[in-house]
């Protein structure tokens, strides 16, 4: 009897020496390139949640819960987060190299539970090890998710709970005992911690049940589903309650604020889609999420999916009672179900959706799963089953030569149905590097360039994140100074996000996947230097502080003798198109389209340029479509008094913290306030305008105005008397009325409405 357990273990591993091998495999794999990728812009953020939901657990007061309550995310559960904390403490790491490193191999391991979870439940479907390993290394081998597997510590945790929730519900149909559904409650509401989103799976699970009870026929049998039933929804509401902490205070009006904030999350994010720029709070356009996973996710998967999605529906019209009674049958109906519904509410719910699709990654598991149900029913007979096999292993195969070659960059993995060999032309039409993790390389490459001396960057903050996974002896090296020199050894980071100059200058290092470019590092010496000596063979456009010259597509920036305190300078820049129709209907990263009449981009000096032997120099991209005028300008006391003394011409409008008035050509608005703070000088504002006719209004503005919100400090400055001066464009369209205020941290500090003036 005594061996009994041992020879039970025997006889699994021997069944099962596939899954091992293959997860060795993988684990040697993930420990040979996991410091090959480098640190997500939001992991610091994500970091902060783990640490303060450990300071509140070990009763660290009010502070801890303050804490807690004032992080950035603080809406997502920290059922993954703590542990890695946890973690984190108990070994002591305290180096930042040691910490993300950490990170980044804990994350990655519970991304391969998460493959173990496919292979598991593929196995209890078709009885079949070939499918269930072929499903595993469809879950693994996904070029998009590796690559987040080990940095990404909010989607990825997520994709592979909900796989492992997915397996623990197929489970508990198939045994149909308490003790199933009280498991899968668990793994539900472990689920819905890591994102609310996972309500989708508890939604379903309740929906299968209710369908068992219609189909009871005894007192018995209903008293048995609608047992199960409630023991899941119960196990499901406890777990969520238990493994997060931020409820046990408030449990209905904490969890009425989660569900309203993340329904609507209130983070800003640009997609750039098909060539287009779309800001995330408008909502994504109706093919956003099938385009992208059709572009980022092997064709081979896709096509198995829609094969075994439409024999599955067939089944299902053919013969509906029986399909929906059915456990494996049914079980794909929930398969197909599951990323219809979140497709179409993502679109119905106007949800902000931005970084692809990153936020819907878990929607692979249902999909993988299609793919299995696909290639099962392609397998029928000895030849068609060896056949499907091979074809896909050989789509398999082709995966991984692709991601061997781009890496370690699979997280901007797109397939051959888009343009991949025109050079920057993924670039121009897809975000392919959102969150700049493959800084990581650039740096490494500079460091091993430069053995010895400082690598000088040009302020603290352009100094990419990334350094900070670096050895500690090459991310001592990295540092910052506010004057170049021409003798020195440095380099300057463009700023996150924009293109790197076209083109590349040379010794410039460049990461690239494809023909694009993802990242680059510049020497500002020479490529700043010889944008200058092409401006200065052109007469200025403007005089002013600094003196502004066209060279291509490049608006040049000069000051000679200008101080440390320039780079942190504000500019705005309108340029104003031949034909209106020229003008995109769309805004972009810091650029400001419609509804102006004309492209608005506001920026500090810092993020464009640099200061080199005393001078300052900026290069900022102009519009490739026809231009009839530019109007440079900066933000500085001196603009902020002549604006000043134009409002104060006429009667403000409105009299509040802030006085607002209508500029002279009723274009802006110009809100003063004298006296001010330093706090007021980043005051946030506010600015609804409603069109006079409906049909004015941009179709994208579905809530029926224009939201024009801005910070003070970005459109405007504080003068030299202390006073506060902002101007804020208005659209060219006619307008009824406009509502405006002020923000603090509770809410609105002012506010106030009125009608443009007489003859406006």
């Amino acid at each position: 009897m005594r061996r009994a357990p041992a020879a039970s273990l025997r006889r699994l591993a021997a069944a099962h020496w596939p899954l091992a091998a293959v997860c060795v495999l993988f684990l040697l794999a993930g420990a040979l390139v996991v410091d090959d990728y480098g640190v997500a812009l939001d992991e610091l953020d994500q970091r902060a949640i783990g640490n303060a939901a450990l300071d509140y657990l070990a009763g660290d007061g009010e502070r801890a819960f303050d804490q807690l309550y004032s992080a950035h995310d603080r809406f997502y559960g920290v059922v993954f987060e703590a542990p890695l904390a946890l973690a984190e403490r108990i070994l002591g790491l305290d180096d930042s190299r040691d910490v993300y490193l950490g990170r980044h191999v804990l994350t990655h391991l519970f991304f391969l539970a998460g493959g173990v979870f496919s292979y598991l439940l593929v196995f209890r479907l078709f009885r079949s090890r070939p499918l269930a390993i072929l499903a595993l290394l469809l879950f693994l081998l996904h070029p998009r998710l590796y690559a987040h597997s080990f940095f990404n510590s909010k989607d990825i945790p997520f994709a592979a709970m909900f796989m492992i929730a997915l397996c623990l519900s197929h489970r508990a149909f198939r045994r149909d005992t308490l003790g199933a559904f009280l498991l899968c409650g668990v793994g539900a509401g472990l689920l819905v911690n890591l994102r609310i989103t996972g309500l989708l799976l508890v939604a379903a699970v309740l929906a299968l049940r209710a369908l068992d009870l219609c189909f009871a026929s005894r007192g018995a049998e209903r008293g048995r589903v609608l047992l199960t039933g409630a023991a899941f929804a119960l196990a499901a509401g406890l777990t969520y309650y238990a493994s997060l902490p931020g409820l046990w205070t408030d449990p209905a009006g904490r969890f009425a604020e989660m569900a309203r904030v993340l329904s609507s999350h209130p983070t800003e994010g640009w997609n750039l889609f098909r060539g287009e720029w779309l800001h995330s709070r408008d909502g994504p356009p109706f093919d956003y999420l099938p385009v992208w996973v059709g572009i980022t996710t092997p064709p081979a998967t896709l096509l198995l999916a829609l094969a075994g999605a439409g024999a599955l529906a067939w089944r299902g019209v053919r013969r509906p009672r029986e399909f929906l009674r059915n456990a494996p049958p049914r079980f794909g109906l929930l398969l197909i179900a599951l990323p219809v519904v979140m497709a179409i509410a993502v679109v119905v719910l106007g949800s902000n959706i931005y970084d692809s699709w990153r936020h819907l990654y878990f929607l692979y598991a249902p999909l993988l799963l299609l793919a299995v149900f696909g290639l099962h029913g392609l397998c029928r007979g000895r030849w068609m089953r060896t056949g499907a096999y091979a074809l896909a292993g050989a789509a398999i195969a082709v995966t991984v030569v692709s991601m061997v070659r781009i890496h370690p960059h699979q997280n901007s993995y797109f397939t051959a149905l888009v343009d991949r060999t025109t050079p920057e032309r993924l670039a121009s039409r897809y975000d392919v590097n959102y969150w700049n993790q493959s800084a990581r390389d650039v740096l490494a490459g500079i460091a091993a360039d430069h053995p010895s001396g400082d690598i000088v960057f040009a302020v603290p903050r352009r100094l990419p994140r990334n350094r900070q996974i670096l050895p500690p002896e090459e991310r001592a090296r990295f540092a910052s100074v506010h004057d170049f020199r021409s003798g020195e050894r440095n380099f300057f980071e463009l700023r996150g996000g924009q293109p790197c100059p076209a083109p590349v200058p040379d010794g410039a290092y460049v990461s690239r996947i494809y023909a694009n470019t993802l990242y680059c590092v510049v020497d500002p010496v020479a490529y700043f230097g010889d944008l200058r000596r092409e401006a200065l063979a052109t007469a200025p456009l403007h005089r002013s502080r600094f003196n502004a010259h066209r060279v291509g597509n490049l608006l040049i920036y000069l000051r000679d003798g200008c101080s440390p305190g320039d780079l942190e300078a504000r500019f705005f820049l309108h340029v104003h198109p031949v034909d209106p129709d020229d003008l995109p209907s769309h805004q972009e990263l810091g650029v400001y389209r419609e509804p102006y009449g004309f492209e608005r981009r506001e920026f500090r000096f810092a993020d464009f340029g640099a200061r080199i032997d005393g001078d300052c120099v900026a290069a900022v991209p102009l519009p490739a479509w026809p231009i009839a005028r530019i109007e440079p300008g900066q933000y500085a006391s001196e603009f902020a008094g002549a604006a000043r003394l134009a409002a104060a011409e006429s009667e403000p409008l409105a009299r509040a913290r802030f006085d607002v008035w209508f500029d002279a050509d009723g274009r802006s608005l110009t809100y003063v306030r004298d006296a001010c703070s330093a706090k007021d000088a980043d005051a946030q504002f506010f600015l609804n305008v409603f069109p006079v006719a409906a049909d004015d209004l941009p179709a994208r503005h579905e809530h029926g105005f224009a939201s024009l919100g801005f910070h003070l400090a970005w459109r405007g400055a504080r003068t030299d008397d202390g006073a506060c001066v902002a101007v804020a464009p208005l659209p060219v369209w006619p307008i009824a009325r406009v509502e405006t205020g002020q923000f603090d941290e509770t809410g609105r500090l002012w506010e106030a409405e009125f009608a443009p003036p007489d003859g406006r």
